[in-house]
């Protein structure tokens, strides 16, 4: 199926919104990743920084240096041509350590129907896409989980949840990168750095990586 033609959107006096399809794929993803890029590669004058998400991409930019017609049209140009896309084995690998100790482990279980060694199997078993970053500094929202795991978020959300958690909600799995309330359920942990402000980049994961869990030792 032909992708929806980009919609481009004012956002404020100061970013743009590309609008790339009207639903969350990996088509979609893979288009968000590659505009991202070519945004990059084109060195546009007055572009701050770009902000992927499930299916945009905002483009923040210095009115001070280019103004928003000149800049909407670079974008639109940019747009028109084709975009180098990356899907299934595509994007960086990131394999990160395990351990399956979650205090929702066997609930989770119980509740579709398994046991928790399937749990931590199936769980085990996928390679997930970064789909986006948010809530957080360094929170990745990985897609997709096993359907036979995806399970609402919890009714009553933890006032904390550790730095670390690996967790479950809905059709992803994700790890907090610092303790934070959340209503995700909990399967285990890794001492995986998600967020380091003084690192270069600060973030362990970017949108279009690929993520794999390797169960840890002991």
């Amino acid at each position: 199926m032909t992708p929806p033609p980009p919609r481009l959107l004012p956002l404020g006096d100061a970013a743009f919104s590309l609008v790339l399809g009207p639903s969350v794929d990996p088509a979609t993803e893979a288009r968000v990743v590659a505009l991202g890029r070519a945004i990059g590669a084109a060195r546009l004058p007055g572009v701050i920084e770009t902000v992927p998400a499930y299916t945009t991409l905002t483009v923040h930019y210095d009115p001070l240096v280019i103004d928003a017609a000149t800049l909407r049209d670079g974008l639109r140009s940019l747009l028109a041509g084709p975009l180098e896309t990356e899907t299934g084995s595509g994007g960086r690998l990131v394999e990160l350590p395990v351990r399956y100790d979650g205090p929702d482990l066997s609930e989770v279980a119980a509740r579709v129907g398994i046991s928790t060694d399937e749990v931590v199997a199936r769980h085990l078993a996928r390679e997930y896409r970064v789909v986006l970053l948010g809530f957080v500094p360094g929170f990745a929202y990985l897609a997709e989980l096993d359907p036979s795991l995806v399970l609402p978020r919890r009714q009553e959300p933890r006032t904390r949840v550790p730095a670390g958690s690996v967790a479950i909600a809905g059709a992803q799995t994700g790890i907090y990168p610092s303790a934070t309330p959340g209503g995700w359920h909990l399967i285990g942990s890794t001492p995986a750095a998600l967020f380091v402000p003084n690192r270069d980049p600060p973030n362990l994961l970017a949108v279009g990586d690929r993520v794999r869990f390797v169960r840890a030792a002991g």
